[in-house]
């Protein structure tokens, strides 16, 4: 859907069970604006209304109509309205393994691939994200998966590449590992930043910026994104929010919502029907 109902804002992020290693977001957006945040798997988006601001490391993109957004596993961006009437966009997160099955039946990528551009004008290609939206929404399994599978392999044709391999750590990179690793272990009771720089013996503002380096944000921002994609694989085992919020270290279920409903776009109440639904 285009921009053409207004300042009406409405989601939907859900999972079409014959699409498995697939989830979808199909929205019009005016007010809200996603935080900086990153994703375990990969993002296909195509603008079909308004304009969406992208913020990536080191650069601001802006997508209108017929623009396919690409952005890769765990690089941190934020995402705003460009324009006062907003933006739509149908989106595909296709998972690690997705990408790599359809990269291997291909045969043209060697290596982990990875999108080589932020964004691209390509008006077929979005338009065929959409009709993997509608392919899907209409419980059409075999459509839904033709046209899935050709649109990442047109991506991945046109705009990608093999992910450069990770070069051995140097010490600031290894203190951004090892901070990252205790925040995933003590989630729900972290350290403090100077806590965490005494056990690992650097200095807070050095491991600051090994982190932001690493990971392109701040610990605690990190960590918060951490909280909410670990309270979405609670949901999806069917967890009441109020006890994901707690497992994951929010104080309560309104600290939940209000930090989910920022990064992942909708309400946990929402994602959870959606869930069940499928």
């Amino acid at each position: 859907m285009g921009t053409d109902e207004g300042h009406r804002e409405w989601a939907r992020h859900w999972q079409y069970p014959k699409l498995p290693g697939l989830d979808l977001l199909r929205a019009h957006y005016v007010r809200h604006t996603f935080p900086r945040h990153a994703h375990d798997g990969y993002v296909i988006a195509a603008v079909t209304g308004g304009v969406e601001e992208i913020g990536l490391p080191g650069h601001v993109v802006r997508a209108g109509p017929g623009s396919v957004v690409l952005i890769n596993p765990e690089v941190a961006h934020t995402a705003r309205a460009g324009v006062p009437e907003g933006w739509a966009y149908a989106t595909l997160y296709p998972s690690r393994d997705l990408i790599t099955e359809v990269a291997d039946e291909i045969g043209t990528l060697h290596g982990t691939p990875g999108f080589t551009a932020d964004m691209v004008a390509d008006p077929q290609g979005a338009r065929a994200i959409t009709e993997v939206h509608r392919a899907a929404e209409a419980g059409n399994a075999l459509a839904a998966d033709t046209l899935l599978r050709g649109v990442v392999a047109r991506m991945l044709t046109r705009h990608a590449g093999p992910l450069p391999a990770r070069t051995a750590l140097g010490a600031g990179a290894a203190d951004a590992v090892a901070a990252r690793a205790v925040l995933e272990g003590r989630m729900a009771d972290p350290p403090s930043l100077e806590q965490l720089a005494a056990e690992l013996g650097t200095s807070p503002f050095a491991l600051l910026r090994a982190f932001r380096e690493r990971y392109g944000m701040p610990p605690h921002t990190w960590l918060t994104d951490a909280r909410v994609r670990q309270a979405r694989r609670l949901l999806d085992a069917g967890t009441p929010p109020a006890e994901a919020a707690v497992a994951v270290g929010f104080t309560d279920q309104p600290h939940l919502n209000r930090h989910f409903t920022r990064i992942v776009g909708v309400p946990p109440g929402a994602y959870r029907r959606e869930r069940a639904a499928g």
